[in-house]
Order: structure tokens, then C-alpha cells, then sequence
């Protein structure tokens, strides 16, 4: 049972991982447009300074600065074109496909997730204990409880009943060999008998406290697979709802950057101003519709945060088997594995079968 924990866990991870790197690539998309249609102003904008400088209506430096600007703007666009191709890659991994596969995946809109602007959590206790990590601890530190009285139990004494039965003979005297399977060659016997470990007594006590040691350590890593859980939640939570407030601020910013840039050109083209006015607003815009962007994109990463601190996704196995049939297919043509790869034994398993005393073997 522990051990379909583990899976379940390794589900929540790489289906939060899915999530979280497909976000991120929609994210550096919207940067990549981002920076592209500064591009386009600033061209705009050298143009613009060219004219004024070709008609002697400003120096030379007007022109340099606004050709610095294009080639900074210009130069970031690599980075995240090199940053988003390794998202993809990433993201090939995960699904286990190669990653021309992933490209086809990813075409058409490629706006970043909406996420919705409340969520509702229900009773964090319960939820917290659907965390498959937080079952596997729970269910790891019952094994080691019952290890104590397994313990306990060689502390005993040991009570058996044994025997035998068969044929005996020989070729000694009026004896013969031929005579083995006779009724009369039978033999046999049939006795109690008791075991008493008083010798290793101490040996055995200290087996015992050292189950119980472990069993402690068991139970303080539970406790505190419980507290990381809480604190995964609720830094979750506030990355969350902060990624929301941020996005409101950064709008209202991206709006008046725009308004400005425009403004200023604006002025620029009419000589009422310098092109350093120009320069910062367009700076100004950049970075805000880029911090827009990434403010965007850290909305529905908090989302997947607090899902994944949940411990959401492991439902995807339900109905399905842990070995894909292919899989079992490839591994049967190499060994027999008789009915251990059937779906039925990877289930966990009922409380009758865990209270049984004698279970059959599976192959």
C-alpha cells in the first residue's frame, strides 16, 4: 500500500510538472510578442529620428541612442527563444515524446492560461491527507509499528507440534529392500515441542528497542511530511493571490507606459522634447508589458502550486492499470511472469486479504 502511495506521488509530480512547464512556455511566448512588437516601435522610432537628423533638426546622438534601444530589444529575443525551446524540450520528457511531437501539441492559440480568480480548497485537513506523500508516510510508520510486536513476539516462548510419517527397511538380515512400500515398513512419529530464546533474551530485548527507535523516527517523519504538506499549501495560497494583485498593478502600469511611449514620440516627432524622453518611455514599456507577461503566467503557476500541494493527480490512474499494456506485453515475450502482471494484483489490496493469516501465492 505504501508503495501505490509512491506511485500516486509520482503522479501529483509529474502532472503538476506538465502543467507548470506548459505554462511557462505560453509565458515566454507572450514575452517573445512582447518583445517583437517593441521592436517594431523602436524601429519607428529610429526612423523617425533619422528624418528629424537628415533634416538637421537634431544631432546625431538621437540616432545612436535610438539604435542602442532597437539592438538591446533585439538581442533579448535569442534568450527567450533559447529559453523556450528547452521549455519544449522539457516538456518532451515529461510526456515521453519526442519533440517534434511536442510542437505539433502546441500549435494553434498560444495565449497564457486563465486562471480562475477563486478556488475553493474545502477542509485543508482532509485534503491534506489525500496527499499520496503524506499516505505513504502514514502508511510507512504503521509497517514499522507492527514491526514492534514482531519483535516482541520472539520474546516468547514457542509452541510446535511436529512429526513425520513414511516407509522404512533394509537389507539386513531376513529384511529386504523390496519390502519398503509394505504396510508393515511403516514408521513414524509425532511430538510437541517448545523453544524458550532465555540465552539471547537480552539480544532479542534490544531488537525490540530498536524497532521501537525506528518506529519513532517513522512517526517524526510522517509529522513532518504533514508540515511541509501545510506549508506547500499555504505558500501556494499566497503566491496565488499576490500573482493576482501583481497582475492588476501591472496592467494599469502597462496601460500608462503605452500612453507615454506614444506621447512621447508624439512630442519627439514635433520637436517639443529630446529623444531621452522617448528612450525612457519606451524602456518603460518594455519592462512593464514583460513583467505583465511573467505576472500573467505566475497566476496559473500559484494555481498548480496549490494543486500540487493538494496533492491532485493521482486520479488519473483510476480505471487504469499501473503497467501499460504495452509494456506488459514486452516484458511477457521475455519471461513468464504467469499472473503477476494481471490488473488485480496491482490493486491494493481489501481488508480481507490484509487480515488473512495464510494468503495463496500470485504466480
Amino acid at each position: 500500500m505504501s508503495s501505490i502511495a509512491g506511485y500516486d506521488s509520482a503522479l501529483v509530480t509529474l502532472t503538476a510538472d506538465v502543467a507548470s512547464t506548459y505554462i511557462t512556455i505560453r509565458t515566454f511566448e507572450d514575452r517573445i510578442r512582447i518583445a517583437r512588437a517593441n521592436v517594431e516601435i523602436q524601429k519607428e522610432s529610429l526612423r523617425i529620428a533619422n528624418v528629424r537628423y537628415n533634416e538637421g533638426e537634431t544631432s546625431l546622438l538621437d540616432v545612436e541612442q535610438a539604435l542602442t534601444e532597437l539592438a538591446q530589444t533585439e538581442a533579448q529575443i535569442p534568450g527567450l527563444e533559447t529559453s523556450l525551446r528547452q521549455a519544449k524540450n522539457a516538456l518532451a520528457v515529461l510526456l515521453g515524446v519526442p519533440p517534434a511531437r511536442v510542437r505539433a501539441l502546441l500549435e494553434g492559440p498560444s495565449a497564457i492560461p486563465a486562471a480562475p480568480s477563486q478556488i475553493a480548497i474545502g477542509i485543508p485537513k482532509d485534503l491534506l491527507r489525500r496527499r499520496p506523500d503524506v499516505r505513504q508516510a502514514e502508511l510507512v510508520a504503521a509497517s514499522q509499528s507492527a514491526q514492534i510486536g514482531v519483535a516482541k513476539a520472539q520474546l516468547y516462548p514457542a509452541f510446535s507440534l511436529s512429526g513425520f510419517f513414511g516407509f522404512a527397511s533394509s537389507n539386513v538380515g531376513t529384511a529386504s529392500l523390496s519390502d519398503v512400500f509394505t504396510w508393515g515398513s511403516r514408521t513414524g512419529s509425532i511430538g510437541p515441542s517448545v523453544t524458550f530464546p532465555f540465552l539471547n533474551y537480552g539480544q532479542l530485548t534490544n531488537q525490540v528497542r530498536a524497532q521501537d527507535a525506528a518506529f519513532q523516527k517513522a512517526a517524526l517523519a510522517y509529522q513532518n511530511t504533514v508540515l511541509q504538506a501545510q506549508k506547500e499549501v499555504e505558500d501556494g495560497l499566497a503566491a496565488y493571490l499576490m500573482a493576482q494583485q501583481g497582475v492588476a498593478r501591472y496592467r494599469e502600469a502597462a496601460r500608462s507606459a503605452a500612453k507615454s511611449a506614444d506621447l512621447a514620440l508624439v512630442r519627439y516627432r514635433e520637436g517639443q522634447t529630446d529623444y531621452t524622453t522617448v528612450l525612457t518611455a519606451q524602456q518603460q514599456l518594455l519592462s512593464v508589458q514583460d513583467n505583465l507577461a511573467i505576472s500573467l503566467g505566475n497566476v496559473p503557476q500559484g494555481l498548480v502550486s496549490v494543486y500540487r500541494a493538494l496533492g491532485g493527480g493521482w486520479e488519473l490512474r483510476d480505471g487504469n492499470d499501473f503497467v501499460p499494456n504495452d509494456i506488459k506485453e514486452a516484458m511477457a515475450k521475455r519471461t513468464d511472469w504467469g499472473n503477476l502482471l494481471d490488473p488485480a494484483n496491482h490493486q491494493t489490496p481489501t481488508q480481507d486479504q490484509r487480515d488473512a493469516l495464510i494468503r495463496a501465492p500470485d504466480w
